[in-house]
């Protein structure tokens, strides 16, 4: 079993695991590594200065962009998440972005060519454009007048009595910074998070932030009344950890389909935004999702080969709900309970310290709504997993009754 750990060592930015799903893809280790995150954060939150652990704010921002230099020839290039296929796909002209891309995602790209080429950036870049000229505009709320701009999800709002309006006004575009990446090729590199990079894009007409989370005003602080109550959360956890089978768990992370499949059950449940309370009914149900799949796999095969080598994936997968695993599987469910309730509990004093405002375009106007989420990494910044309310952000995300901003 490759461990969460490594996975990540290796791994390039463009994808991120939620910090409960850890206890699917990496089994007894990635486990362990939440539970120390989130223990981590707890202390970084109670005040402690020796908090094992940085956190970054997750901007909803899109589309992605990677910029810097080929270390292979030395040229600038802009780029979308191709940069890391078999062949990079990497501009290194506007000619070549408007020859591969169109509408606001050339426009997007080819302005960030024209105003980064110059501001000697090393090495790779990562990162989300929030806005372009054309992206912002002006609302008033019930308590006054705000910018406004809308990348993707969430739309973001600075009240007018904000410096930040004159700054975001001067420019042609906006992008969060987030993961700066290092090597001799785009194949080999490794991911650096929780770095800053703002201060080194110095590109006039680029508003540039870095994603790092700061508490200067102090406001995020738990009390001890509240540290007190995540401590007793991540206590139940570590004793639900104990009761784990070993093979249990590192058996979901060795079999693919099986945790494929099992991370698209859970997800419908997101997608309904019902959170899971009876943990036994819902292993029930989860049987219920695989059985029915592989009905429609079987189905959809004409010939009796195609349909023997899905009954061989069933079984290869449905050996694993023996009577012992299915009582395990609760003790998983229940475990990744206990991490989204001390998740939610620390979104929501991290949320305490944003400098923007967040809303949801809703049918019947704009709903008030936190941050995307957060992202843990480790001190070393090689290692990250995501904290988001998934009940809030991610149904949002999914629902076709929430405007996105890539919807003109």
């Amino acid at each position: 079993m490759k461990g969460f750990t490594s996975f990540l060592a290796e791994a390039k930015n463009t994808h991120m695991e939620h910090i409960e799903d850890n206890i699917l893809n990496g089994g007894v280790n990635g486990a362990r590594e939440s539970l120390n995150f989130l223990r981590s954060i707890r202390d970084m939150l109670a005040g402690s200065s020796t908090s094992s652990v940085n956190i970054s704010v997750k901007w909803d921002g899109a589309p992605a962009i990677f910029c810097g230099t080929d270390p292979s020839d030395g040229k600038f290039f802009v780029a979308k998440k191709g940069i890391f296929n078999k062949n990079p796909k990497v501009y290194k002209s506007i000619e070549e972005v408007h020859a591969d891309t169109s509408g606001d995602l050339a426009n997007k790209l080819a302005t960030a060519f024209t105003l980064l080429q110059n501001a000697n950036i090393k090495d790779v870049i990562q990162g989300d454009f929030l806005f372009s000229k054309a992206d912002i505009s002006s609302r008033r709320f019930e308590d006054g007048k705000y910018l406004t701009f809308h990348p993707n999800t969430i739309v973001y709002a600075i009240p007018y009595s904000s410096p930040l309006v004159n700054e975001v006004m001067s420019s042609q575009i906006g992008i969060v910074w987030h993961t700066r990446y290092k090597g001799k090729n785009f194949e080999n590199m490794n991911a650096e998070f929780g770095v800053k990079i703002a201060d080194d894009v110095k590109a006039q007409g680029v508003w540039s932030v870095d994603a790092l989370y700061q508490d200067t005003s102090g406001s995020a602080t738990m009390t001890k009344k509240e540290t007190d109550q995540v401590t007793k959360i991540l206590s139940d956890a570590g004793k639900v950890f104990q009761k784990l089978n070993p093979s249990t768990l590192n058996g979901i992370s060795e079999n693919d389909e099986l945790l494929m499949r099992m991370k698209t059950f859970l997800n419908t449940k997101v997608r309904a935004g019902k959170k899971i309370t009876n943990v036994r009914k819902t292993v029930d149900e989860m049987i219920d999702y695989f059985h029915n799949f592989f009905k429609g796999e079987t189905d959809k095969r004409k010939s009796e080969k195609g349909k023997d080598a899905v009954n061989l994936r069933k079984q290869d997968v449905m050996r694993f709900f023996s009577k012992t695993n299915k009582s395990q599987l609760s003790n998983i469910l229940t475990l990744m309970n206990h991490f989204v309730d001390a998740k939610l509990m620390l979104i929501k004093q991290m949320n305490k310290t944003a400098q923007l405002k967040t809303f949801l375009s809703t049918e019947d106007g704009f709903k008030v709504t936190g941050q995307e989420g957060y992202v843990a990494i480790d001190k070393l910044g090689k290692n990250a997993v995501k904290l988001v309310d998934r009940m809030e952000f991610s149904k949002a995300n999914f629902s076709d009754k929430i405007k996105k901003g890539w919807q003109k």
